[in-house]
């Protein structure tokens, strides 16, 4: 608050500053002088610019006066003559107008009109289109010729657009002859038109050295008219100098301003400005000078009393300092080498009160022996250099004891020119000794920051390796080459996984498994080149990374060394263990965008080429594997499009007896009906259905539709006995199954399932077989689908028993032509009637199949013989229409 209330005193005594106040009041007064000079020299400039405007103005009002009068007079003449020869010709009137023509007048031409009809014109060439006007019924020059009679004077009108082209003033004379009997009659009209631009020119107003910019109104010489038909009509709201141009038969209004608008700046304000500069500097510094030189003299005093209250304040605040801080104030003359101490330094020193310590040997001989020749030397090249002393030094006191001195020092020169060196000492020996004991304890920690650094390299190499077989693994992989860029190096890749490698590690135990991972390790690195390198980024699975130039070639001698290498046994505990593996190989093109990443991603689809053709064995990618993986990928994405759209439908192919031909059941296929590419058939779908692991959805989705078809045949009065549809091994498996068909409106004994043979294996499932019983229970026949094909023996069909064994469409399709073939499915028939199992004809294609399989003694007949596959619709229309029958 103190602080506050000061500062605010000395704003307060600075606006009261007499040099300011003097100062601010003649510069009020210079400024309201300035700016009412400049206001009158604004107004005389104005008021000299419209006298100009006016003269010019006055000089163009008069010579239009003067020219327009000039030709009007021209014009009386003529009237004259025909008032006094009101039967003038053409060629008398012609004669006469020509003389006017030949004096300087703006005239364009002249036309007499006896009883209001044009029929004496001069010239006649060029406007013969006048001839003949009859101004009692042209409508454009009724108003004016009429008013020219009534009034009984000359009419001026115009500017008007000419019949003959361009524009002209029109001056209408009436004129009067006189009676037999003194009266005054009207004879006709008399029209002079003058021309516009010969008037303008000759009156200046097309002059280019024209100072002024020009404007007429009053159309037809009607001063109270407003139209504007010569100049812009902006120019009247600019306060233009105006006048009036005084005609025979009325007046105009003309305006003028400067070309260019009224100037606001006088030609002369920078000289004006500039003298009222000059003028105010000339009282204002005076009074500025003397009022500051005042105030100079006010503030001295008034530093000279704060200086002398701070000096005293200083003081006190370094007693109070040197004597709490315990500092020591020394000064050496070092002319005469006589030193003085204070009472603290003595006691730094040891030295009892009243002790003589005026030499510099007192000083000298109190340093410990260790540290005086660098200490006096740090001293004498200071005081020699003259630059700042400082150096740290033990001194020993008279009783024995060593402590820690500080000293800095600083030379000067006294008004004699006497040389001293003025300076101070204090006790740093626990600093020191804090100092000493940081100094172990950095060491310390310097020491344990190597062991972390030591610690953290070994992580971080342990955290790029593979701690089984010492090789980079993914994470180096990536780091390594990906994010740094040097992915850009990499010529090819091969993608390894070995085969087998799982058995041997569930029957032998993981550490079988560990020895095979480090045998193929080295068998890996010894066959790789120079700034190539080997990565374990798997279980199983390593990669080769080669930077060097190669070729297809070399890449294929180099992964089939290793195939050749892996298959050999490798001992382990009096057991062979052999195991191969599998390779993509992925060869780096010059248009690659990103090496690295790509190419493991290539290398990968190429190994799981290899896997899928057999194993043990390496694969090339290329760009149609590419095309496939794409097409895969795309056919993928829509198959799980289609699942969320139902687009995947059940289509229905009938099954018939082979006696009677009655319709006992039918086949739920899976179609998918494509939102581009139309109906699509299983077998362009099902195989990347199984990879997606979706084929138990369709299964399901087909199932669910095919119930509801069923109630919509019962509801149409289509009798079916029977529905059969395929369901997956994975859908088998599921031990699910039974509680997710709960929710399912499935009538007992109408409803199949068609099972693949390769489910009835000798070995079964138990989740398999105690699906399929269940089923049973649930009154769900269970039908072998596609038999013959697969690996079924006689020992599943006895435990599993299923309802219906359907006969795979190869082995029926031969049976017309090859009595073996024949043979062979006689006795899949026998067998599956000795075993209570009934026979389904799958590919029946003609008439002579049905014939045949029906005496063989099969029970149901399915194919294209009968009916294709068709959607539920079309189903109902087939069964009601009895179509089978005609093609039976």
């Amino acid at each position: 608050m103190q602080f506050l209330s000061s500062s605010g005193s000395k704003a307060r005594r600075t606006l009261l500053r007499p040099s300011v106040v003097a100062a601010g009041i003649a510069l009020a007064v210079t400024v309201a002088t300035g700016i009412f000079a400049e206001y009158q020299n604004r107004v005389l400039h104005r008021q000299s610019l419209r006298a100009d405007v006016s003269e010019q103005l006055g000089l163009i009002r008069a010579r239009l006066e003067g020219n327009i009068n000039a030709n009007i007079q021209l014009v009386r003449g003529l009237v004259a003559v025909i008032a006094t020869e009101p039967d003038i010709d053409q060629q008398r009137f012609s004669r006469i107008a020509e003389s006017l023509f030949e004096d300087h007048s703006q005239l364009r031409n002249i036309a007499a009109a006896p009883d209001l009809v044009v029929s004496l014109l001069y010239p006649i060439e060029g406007n013969e289109k006048a001839l003949g006007l009859d101004y009692r019924t042209n409508e454009s020059q009724r108003e004016a010729a009429l008013r020219a009679v009534e009034t009984g004077d000359l009419v001026l009108a115009g500017p008007v657009n000419l019949l003959q082209g361009g524009k002209g003033f029109i001056g209408r004379f009436p004129v009067y002859v006189e009676t037999e009997t003194g009266d005054q009659s009207l004879w006709g009209i008399v029209s002079a038109v003058v021309d516009v631009d010969s008037l303008y020119a000759d009156s200046g107003l097309y002059d280019d050295e024209l100072p002024i910019e020009i404007a007429i109104a009053g159309k037809d010489a009607l001063n109270s008219d407003s139209t504007v038909f010569f100049g812009s009509p902006e120019l009247f709201e600019y306060e233009p100098v105006i006048s009036d141009v005084t005609l025979p038969s009325g007046s105009w209004r003309i305006a003028a301003i400067p070309r260019g608008g009224w100037a606001q700046t006088p030609p002369n304000v920078w000289q004006m400005r500039s003298l009222i500069f000059i003028g105010g500097l000339l009282v204002i510094l005076p009074i500025f000078i003397a009022g500051l030189l005042y105030d100079q003299r006010l503030t001295h005093l008034r530093q000279l009393r704060r200086s002398e209250d701070q000096l005293k304040k200083l003081s006190r605040r370094l007693r109070l300092a040197l004597d709490t801080s315990r500092i020591g104030v020394w000064e050496l003359n070092l002319a005469t080498q006589q030193l003085t101490w204070d009472d603290r330094m003595r006691e730094l020193y040891g030295i009892a009160e009243g002790g003589e310590v005026k030499a510099y040997d007192v000083w000298l001989n109190a340093l410990h022996k260790d540290d005086r020749e660098r200490a006096e030397r740090e001293f004498q090249g200071a005081s020699e250099a003259g630059r700042t002393y400082k150096s740290e030094f033990r001194v020993v006191s008279p009783d024995g004891s060593t402590r820690w001195i500080r000293a800095i020092g600083s030379v000067h020169t006294n008004a004699r020119g006497q040389r001293y060196i003025v300076g101070v000492n204090w006790d740093v020996s626990a600093d020191i000794q804090m100092k000493t004991r940081l100094m172990a304890a950095k060491h310390n920690a310097e020491y344990r920051n190597r062991e972390l650094e030591d610690a953290r390299a070994q992580m971080e190499r342990n955290s790029l390796h593979d701690s089984l077989t010492g090789l980079p693994n993914r994470r180096f992989l990536d780091e390594r080459l990906f994010r740094s860029g040097a992915g850009r190096t990499v010529t090819a890749m091969l993608h390894i996984d070995l085969d087998r490698f799982k058995h041997i590690n569930d029957t032998l135990g993981h550490a079988a498994g560990d020895a095979m991972l480090v045998h193929a390790a080295s068998i890996l690195k010894s066959n790789i080149g120079q700034g190539d390198f080997v990565a374990r980024i798997g279980g199983d699975e390593f990669v080769i990374v080669t930077t060097s130039a190669t070729n297809e070639e070399r890449l294929s001698a180099l992964a089939g060394r290793i195939i050749e290498e892996m298959r050999r046994p490798v001992p382990y505990e009096n057991h062979q263990c052999r195991f191969g593996v599998s390779i993509g190989v992925a060869l780096a093109s010059p248009d690659t965008a990103d090496y690295g990443k790509r190419l493991l991603i290539d290398a990968d689809i190429a190994l799981y080429r290899a896997k899928s053709k057999g194993r043990n064995r390496f694969e090339f990618f290329s760009d149609s594997l590419k095309a496939e993986i794409v097409r895969n990928k795309r056919v993928a994405d829509d198959i799980l499009n289609g699942l969320e759209r139902q687009e995947f439908l059940p289509f229905f192919q009938p099954q018939f007896d082979a006696k009677t031909l009655q319709i006992v059941g039918v086949e739920a296929l899976a179609r998918w009906m494509h939102p581009t590419e139309g109906l699509r058939l299983p077998d362009t779908f099902l195989g990347i259905a199984d990879e997606l692991n979706v084929v138990p959805l369709i299964d399901r989705t087909i199932l669910e539709q095919t119930l509801w078809q069923s109630t919509r045949w019962k509801a149409a009065g289509v009798h079916i006995p029977r529905m059969s549809v395929n369901v997956s091994a994975g859908r088998l498996n599921d031990a699910d199954l039974i509680d997710r068909l709960d929710g399912l409106a499935i009538e007992p004994n109408t409803l199949s399932f068609e099972l693949l043979e390769s489910i009835f294996l000798d070995e079964g499932n138990e989740v398999v077989a105690g699906n399929i019983e269940r089923l049973k229970t649930l009154g769900i026949d269970v039908e072998m689908d596609d038999f013959g094909t697969g690996y079924a023996s006689i020992v599943s069909l006895i435990n599993l028993r299923p309802a219906r064994l359907k006969i795979d469409r190869r082995l029926v399709k031969p049976i017309v032509g090859s009595r073996s073939q024949r043979r062979l499915v006689a006795s899949i028939i026998e067998m599956g009637q000795s075993l209570g199992i009934q026979a389904v004809a799958e590919g029946v294609e003609t008439m002579d199949h049905a014939v045949i399989l029906r005496d063989l003694g099969c029970d149901i007949l399915q194919g294209y013989a009968f009916a294709p596959p068709m959607p539920s619709e079309e189903l109902m229309s087939f069964v009601r229409e009895e179509r089978w029958r005609q093609v039976a």
